[in-house]
């Protein structure tokens, strides 16, 4: 405290007063609302303060080096330090305004957020569950179409346009980009809707088909069947990529690109809690439309009007996340971000392939995304086989889907609560393992009940079920767990583990992990199942070995979290570390310019300068 009065002394009796510097102070307004001061950091830089009076004192004449902030700087300090303000260099706090605790910044962040994401999952889950209705009950196609139609259709489609996403990355503005992708995918879903649908009986070659299928056998019944209901399978592959560009490239990527990792810890979870409440009520509207058929005469095509309405709501949503983009990107600052990452050169398509599989932290990211689409896949395909033996209509189907996303959207809104707990106490590393872990449980009772379904049958009839509909509601509870938990802990973990990475790896990472290995992983399933088939005949014989290939898969999974896990650890510690240095060689660049100026001012005023001594003589007398 006698520290601090002795330097109130100082301060404020110069050797030469004058009066525009002894002016009152303006009070609470003057110290809040007037350019913020250079500050000194520490009692340490006395030294440097008293150069700066020898410099105030002995240059009456040339008032022109020192503005007016400068000289209120040490008597507005003094005066602080008299009522207990920061002294010399102590950073003032500013305090954020809060609403229900979280910073009103944060909130202009993570509402829109919020929303796009509703918006998006609420479209995706209309397209999944149409997508699937449109290809398993189309007119000589069935559910075995779909490992062939993510092989040989998928794939090379979500390829193709992860080469051309990496040019136009490499071009466009970021806003531009997304423009740019989300636009083409609203259009062609309404277009669908009200143009493309309406003609598929004129467009598709069903007499064509037909004739080939005469020649070739039923064996090649699902390849043809991509020829016959080709606008149907295009629409399933538009579909599939909405779920892998637009929600893991374009949304997760301008999320991670505006919050910091603190805020991802503490949001990203609570992101699923709308999406999810996106799920139940698209769940529900999907049930609406489907049912309306029971409404409308005989003759009309009900499943016709039911897609004109879904794509209508789809068109809808895409222009509202568009909105929601522009006013975040215009009203929204973004964090600052360590700018001692290495910068990396723009890269060729073939370069940039070469540099994301050189790297160990992205080829780990890239086996949780294929394990995670083999193992879904090796149960799904089954399990759709047997819900369009159960529900062979297509309005039955969708109704049913409905109902299956709306369970699903509740499952993971559950899950969602539990989310933050889990990050919280247990970390990412426990996070990212729970969604194999449950995968696997579910599949093997799932495995289960298909290998041993013929001992349980009398049971199963005493619940007023067949063998055939408990075989349904059970594969349903295992997409339920196993979305639930890829929606509240995988999808967040994997975009958590994006945000240490500079900026190219994290585009061009994105790119081919999201749009390439997912459908990868989809497809990889697809192989595997077409295999078995093959070498065993059926299905139902091959489920064994499928059950030995998804624990095989599994126990990768598990192994490349672990791998994962640690790498992620290591880099948020180096980002932490750089930052640090940053803000350390800020303020070491700050002080030097102070004591530059104050060098430069001393050999300005000539022989007048006086010596540190006599500048400290106030406080002598």
């Amino acid at each position: 405290m006698e520290a601090i009065l002795q330097t109130k002394g100082l301060l404020s009796l110069p050797s030469n007063p004058r009066i525009r510097a002894l002016h009152p102070s303006h009070g609470l307004k003057h110290r809040f609302f007037s350019p913020k001061p250079k500050t000194i950091n520490g009692f340490s830089s006395l030294s440097a303060i008293n150069h700066g009076f020898q410099k105030l004192h002995s240059t009456s004449s040339k008032v022109e080096f020192f503005g007016q902030r400068d000289k209120n700087l040490f008597i507005c300090r003094a005066e602080a330090a008299a009522d207990g303000k920061p002294v010399f260099g102590e950073n003032e706090v500013v305090v954020e305004p809060k609403i229900l605790g979280i910073e009103v910044t944060t909130l202009k962040k993570i509402i829109p957020l919020g929303l796009m994401f509703f918006c998006i999952l609420f479209n995706y889950t209309i397209l999944r569950d149409t997508k699937d209705v449109l290809v398993i009950t189309a007119r000589g196609s069935s559910a075995e179409i779909i490992p062939f139609l993510k092989t040989w259709v998928n794939l090379p489609m979500a390829i193709g346009f992860m080469l051309l996403y990496t040019k136009l990355s490499n071009v466009l503005s970021k806003q531009a980009l997304f423009y740019s992708v989300i636009l083409p995918f609203i259009a062609f879903f309404g277009a669908f809707g009200f143009v493309l649908y309406p003609l598929s009986s004129y467009i598709h070659p069903e007499v064509l088909a037909d004739k080939l299928l005469n020649i070739l056998g039923p064996r090649f019944l699902g390849p043809l069947a991509i020829l016959r209901i080709w606008s149907f399978c295009l629409f399933y592959v538009m579909a599939e990529l909405w779920g892998s560009v637009v929600i893991s490239v374009l949304f997760w990527g301008f999320a991670n690109q505006i919050t910091t990792v603190e805020e991802a810890k503490r949001f990203y979870p609570l992101f699923g809690l709308g999406a999810n409440v996106a799920l139940i009520f698209s769940g529900r509207t999907v049930k609406y439309f489907s049912n309306l058929r029971q409404n409308l005469g005989p003759g009309v095509d009900g499943w016709a009007i039911s897609l004109k309405g879904m794509m209508s709501i789809v068109v809808l949503f895409g222009f509202v996340i568009c909105l929601l983009y522009w006013w975040v990107n215009n009203f929204v600052p973004l964090p600052t971000r360590s700018k001692k990452k290495k910068e990396k050169p723009k890269m060729g398509t073939v370069e940039s392939l070469k540099f994301l599989v050189s790297s160990p932290y992205i080829r780990d990211l890239a086996t949780l995304v294929v394990a995670y689409g083999i193992s879904i896949n090796l149960v799904e395909v089954t399990w759709k086989s047997k819900l369009k033996a159960q529900f062979p209509s297509p309005n039955e189907y969708s109704s049913f889907m409905g109902d299956f996303s709306t369970a699903t959207g509740i499952a993971t809104f559950t899950m969602m609560l539990l989310s933050q707990f889990i990050f919280d106490k247990y970390g990412w590393g426990v996070a990212a393992k729970i969604t194999p872990t449950v995968l696997l449980l579910t599949g093997v009772g799932f495995f289960s009940l298909i290998l041993f379904g013929g001992p349980v049958a009398p049971i199963i009839a005493k619940f007023g079920m067949t063998p055939l509909l408990a075989a349904v509601y059970v594969g349903a509870l295992q997409n339920i767990f196993s979305k639930s938990a890829k929606y509240s802990l995988f999808d967040p973990c994997k975009e958590m583990a994006y945000i240490p990475l500079d900026e190219d790896t994290k585009v061009k990472g994105k790119a081919a992990i999201d749009v390439v290995c997912n459908p990868l992983g989809k497809s990889g399933g697809a192989l595997i199942q077409q295999f078995m088939i093959l070498s065993f005949g059926s299905l139902a014989n091959s489920t064994p070995y499928l059950g030995g290939v998804l624990l095989v898969i599994v126990l990768a999974w598990l192994a490349a979290a672990k791998s994962l896990d640690t790498q992620f650890t290591a880099l948020r510690r180096e980002e932490e570390l750089e930052k640090e240095m940053e803000r350390a060689d800020a303020l070491k660049i700050s002080v030097v310019a102070e004591n530059s100026e104050g060098g430069n001012g001393s050999s300005a005023s000539g022989d007048s300068s006086s010596t540190p001594s006599e500048a400290s003589s106030p406080h002598n007398n």
